[in-house]
């Protein structure tokens, strides 16, 4: 099978969501046809317990905390994945970003 792009969904807490979608953008992420910028968003809630050694951008380690997130999903050329999943990394405020990757059917 050959695989020419990929999804990518990243889960973030709202308040960073339009800076992971700029960096999406500025890395090639969300580029269809002669558009750019390109992405969908759904909101919802995200739920998580920092164990020991953790440091929680949002809650204290031990607790159970729920944050609203959204999911921003956008596609890429597969060989710009790593790239990006990299950027993301760089601007996410949380320290094990959940960080989907769908490599996408010719």
């Amino acid at each position: 099978m050959e695989f020419k792009f990929a999804k990518i969904a990243v889960f973030a807490p709202i308040t960073h969501a339009d800076k992971i979608r700029k960096v999406l953008a500025e890395n090639s992420a969300g580029h269809i046809g002669n558009y750019d910028y390109c992405s969908f968003s759904t909101k919802g809630i995200g739920r998580f317990r920092g164990l020991k050694g953790t440091q929680p951008f949002i809650g204290k380690p031990g607790a159970i905390e729920q944050v609203e997130e959204e999911k921003i999903e956008t596609i890429c050329s597969i060989d710009k994945v790593k790239s990006i999943v990299e950027a993301v990394k760089k601007v996410h405020p949380y320290e094990e970003p959940a960080i989907d990757v769908f490599p996408l059917l010719k």
